[in-house]
């Protein structure tokens, strides 16, 4: 089973064309479910649902709070425009639940954790995906909103062989306070640290000409958690590595790099 998390950069930037660009990584890549943050949508519109028609997998997802500084960087058209996070599966999705994630102190603004119980033939697969708090200084706000994540999946992970699946952008490194302390806690494991702990895999990347300035550097800030694996082995994480990366066509597709994770059946 192939996993992925991306967060799509809303809508900064050519977004027609960059989406054009993610379709073309997907395709390449050809994952089997998506959690994806920073999904616009704009009335009947939606980037997931255009996206799940094009490859044609189901789709879920839940509607989150647009920063207000974001609308001075955009064009007009994007100002009826909302965001949230997706999951994409080419299995059916059988159930959904949203939860809002705390501010602790922090401006109020919502951020959502989707979970999407996939139908992925013999097992259920518990998907979760969100996108945290992002400033500097956030650690406090970022631990608090761990912590409801840690709890939103305990109370979903099911009883089936599968182990839960967390996805998403964290806005926070490895070895921040606050995701050092999410994984054990809750019995979840960052994939990268199971199957490429030497590769730093940053998905945050200086190169990338969205992310301009003297303070760019690379970060791995994106993450696939997994629980233990269940007792014949399912869940366990095979592979992982960075992707969409690079241009399509010359357009990059997002201000993040993705991350895809393959784990055992």
């Amino acid at each position: 089973m192939r996993i992925l998390t991306w967060n799509m950069w809303w809508r900064f930037g050519p977004w027609e064309r960059r989406r054009d660009a993610v379709l073309a990584w997907l395709r390449r890549e050809r994952p089997d479910v998506c959690g994806l943050q920073e999904v616009w949508a704009a009335g009947d519109m939606n980037l997931a649902r255009w996206l799940a028609n094009e490859l044609g997998m189901h789709w879920a997802f839940a509607a989150g709070e647009v920063m207000p500084h974001w609308r001075a960087r955009v064009r007009s058209p994007a100002l009826d425009t909302g965001v949230g996070v997706a999951v994409l599966s080419r299995w059916p999705i059988t159930g959904t639940a949203v939860t809002r994630l705390p501010t602790d102190g922090a401006p109020e603004r919502l951020r959502p954790a989707l979970f999407a119980r996939i139908d992925a033939g013999p097992y259920e697969v518990p998907f979760f995906t969100t996108h945290l708090h992002s400033s500097d200084d956030g650690t406090a706000v970022r631990r608090a909103q761990l912590d409801a994540l840690g709890r939103f999946v305990a109370g979903r992970r099911g009883t089936g062989p599968f182990p839960p699946v967390v996805t998403g952008d964290f806005n926070a490194e490895p070895d921040s306070p606050e995701v050092r302390g999410f994984g054990a806690p809750h019995g979840l494991v960052d994939a990268w640290t199971r199957a490429a702990p030497d590769s730093p895999g940053a998905t945050r990347q200086a190169r990338n000409p969205y992310r301009p300035g003297p303070g760019a550097r690379d970060a791995r800030i994106d993450y696939i958690h997994t629980g233990a694996p269940g007792p014949a082995g399912q869940g366990r994480v095979t592979a992982v590595r960075r992707t969409g990366d690079g241009p399509v066509d010359g357009v990059w597709p997002s201000d993040h790099a993705a991350v895809v994770a393959d784990l055992a059946g």
